[in-house]
């Protein structure tokens, strides 16, 4: 094996006599636990790669349902990390980014100053006619365009978010114009929000956005709704954000009201 396959044994490893027990709870929750206490024990370690489906099903004796399963609880803990086409691989103790809501900073700033490598891979963008959640939240007309920008989001490699903005045209007439970071375009222009206000909501995720975010179909993220403004009060920005709930701690400080 290389350096990014496991080191273990993987005969012994993952064989049925080493992880199943009868009336121990369903196979595909005993063997996530066998390979949930291998990464915590240091038996598989960090960048790691299991080994494929349909080999792992053969070592564990067990079928490839089973197998994805166990996966698909390893992922839900962050125990494990997906990669399209490239396979699943130890993440370690999955590593968690916090992200404050009261102070507004771009996706990119936030994991510079982690010290982790933020990428953007655009899914989409262009100027087209509002639709109506674009209208209120920005104040358009329907004569008016509004400039998308749809990003899946990823941080050393891993994926992290989808966010798709929406802009009044005027504010960005040129969606090609963001390789990276939005706001660093609009402060080039003068047009960065200098308030927000965000909306968090759980929701479980599906389709294609499961399989952008390497997660099994239904699971719990957070969604936020973000609307910028300017100091002027124009509103200038509305986001939906997908965020993984296995990576991401929203956190904000409260402090007393005093009259």
């Amino acid at each position: 094996m290389n350096r990014s396959d496991v080191n273990a044994s993987a005969d012994t490893l993952f064989a049925a006599s080493a992880w199943h027990a009868p009336g121990d709870g369903p196979r595909y929750l005993q063997l996530s636990r066998h390979i949930a206490d291998a990464i915590k024990d240091g038996t598989l370690r960090e960048g790691e790669r299991l080994p494929a489906e349909r080999d792992l099903a053969d070592l564990a004796d067990v079928s490839r349902v089973t197998v994805r399963r166990a996966v698909a609880e390893l992922v839900r803990s962050g125990l494990i990390a997906q990669r399209r086409g490239a396979g699943s691989f130890v993440t370690g103790t999955a590593p968690r980014t916090e992200q404050s809501l009261s102070t507004l900073v771009s996706f990119t700033e936030n994991m510079k100053a982690r010290g982790r490598i933020s990428t953007s891979r655009v899914l989409g963008r262009g100027l087209h006619a509002p639709s109506p959640d674009e209208m209120m939240a920005l104040g358009l007309s329907p004569a008016r365009q509004v400039a998308r920008l749809e990003r899946l989001r990823s941080a050393d490699g891993t994926p992290m978010a989808i966010e798709r903005s929406s802009l009044p045209a005027d504010v960005l007439p040129d969606p090609g114009a963001v390789e990276t970071s939005l706001y660093e375009v609009l402060r080039r222009r003068g047009q960065a929000p200098g308030r927000a206000v965000q909306r968090v909501t759980a929701v479980n995720v599906t389709g294609p956005d499961a399989e952008l975010l390497c997660l099994p179909e239904n699971t719990a993220i957070l969604r936020i709704d973000r609307t910028g403004y300017l100091d002027s009060g124009r509103p200038v920005e509305f986001t939906r954000g997908f965020y993984r709930s296995d990576f991401y701690d929203f956190v904000s400080e409260l402090r007393p009201d005093r009259e």
